[in-house]
């Protein structure tokens, strides 16, 4: 019977993993930086009630820094009786050019007021159902970017500690503060800018991607509204934001039989405007073109694009009225029209 040498390796018994290095607390800080646990509390928390000399700053930072510490949030929270972290929900859909420069002049205003802004995506939760979970996580304020939050939500919040709520969107909410931002609007300025210009059968971009309805509605609505009891027409035009979908809408245009078009924004604007060109239709001569935003792009293309500038509140002055909410929580919820829509004609139209 034969027999088979194996060889087995003489492997090294295995080495137990170093314990994890204990959390740092603000004792630890206080015994490196030579000073109370209260001097670390007013040093890291920036309390402006109590004078401390910048040497011993400098020394607390510096122990924080070596031993890893950063104050706890909740604890923080608890101490304090509310928390600095402003929420903002993030939009369903994605954000232009012109609302994401303005939640970033938003957030560096509150960041200057010592608030922390936390964005929160929340899929599939809409209107009371996403306020309860924003209420989950104890904000100080929350900031409501889109319509759908009702007065039980705002209720929600309110009860889980948020100080204030702030909704921008065209109605006002039941015990929320509210910046009016009326779309409707930006579909009256442009419709209205069309027919000056001698045009009668106008077309309105309408896209095609889920959740830009409510934004996409009212624009519609308002250039409806502009031109009723005229001898113009209105002409909805779905479109996705893609050159296929532009592509095969330039191709309907002599069948369409438009000589205007109000392309939602100058995002869609500029990909319609390409395609109606390559389809052999002339702007403005054949057709006006008209967008919204007043975005630089728009200005560099030939011909330069016509549009809608829109004038949203700025992010000093919303992150202001934020703060004032949280410190007067009980004062009586106010109001704001900061929205303003400006029609920029240019060579399209």
């Amino acid at each position: 019977m034969p027999y088979v040498m194996v060889q087995i390796p003489n492997t090294p018994a295995p080495t137990k993993s170093p314990a994890p290095r204990p959390v740092p607390t603000s004792a630890d800080v206080a015994r490196l930086a030579g000073v109370s646990r209260a001097t670390v509390s007013y040093v890291l928390n920036n309390a402006s009630a109590v004078r401390i000399s910048e040497p011993t700053r400098r020394r607390v930072h510096d122990a924080a820094k070596e031993l890893g510490y950063v104050p706890h949030a909740a604890a923080r929270t608890l101490r304090a009786g509310h928390s600095r972290m402003v929420l903002m929900p993030t939009l369903p859909v994605p954000a232009g050019p012109l609302y994401s420069q303005f939640v970033h002049d938003f957030q560096g205003a509150l960041s200057r007021l010592d608030y922390t802004v936390v964005q929160y995506g929340a899929t599939g939760l809409r209107g009371d159902d996403a306020a309860r979970a924003w209420a989950e996580l104890r904000p100080v304020a929350v900031l409501v970017p889109s319509p759908g939050v009702g007065p039980e939500g705002v209720a929600v919040l309110k009860r889980s500690g948020a100080r204030a709520v702030v909704t921008l969107g065209p109605e006002a909410v039941e015990g929320a503060r509210a910046l009016l931002l009326d779309h409707a609007d930006v579909g009256r300025s442009a419709a209205m800018h069309l027919y000056a210009r001698g045009r009668r059968r106008i077309g309105v971009v309408v896209p095609a991607e889920r959740g830009m309805e409510m934004f996409a509605a009212p624009r519609l609505a308002g250039s409806r509204e502009a031109l009723h009891g005229t001898d113009a027409t209105v002409t909805e035009l779905s479109l996705a934001y893609t050159e296929e979908s532009a592509a095969a809408l330039a191709a309907r245009w002599p069948v369409l039989g438009l000589d205007a078009v109000f392309a939602y924004n100058d995002e869609y604007a500029m990909l319609l405007m390409r395609a109606l060109q390559e389809a052999g239709v002339r702007v403005p001569e054949d057709v006006a073109v008209i967008g919204a935003d007043d975005l630089m792009l728009g200005r560099l293309l030939r011909p330069r694009l016509s549009t809608v500038r829109i004038a949203l509140p700025s992010g000093r002055d919303l992150a202001s009225l934020v703060d004032r909410a949280v410190r007067s929580p009980a004062a009586a919820p106010e109001s704001h029209e900061p929205f303003g829509a400006t029609v920029v004609q240019r060579d399209s139209s």
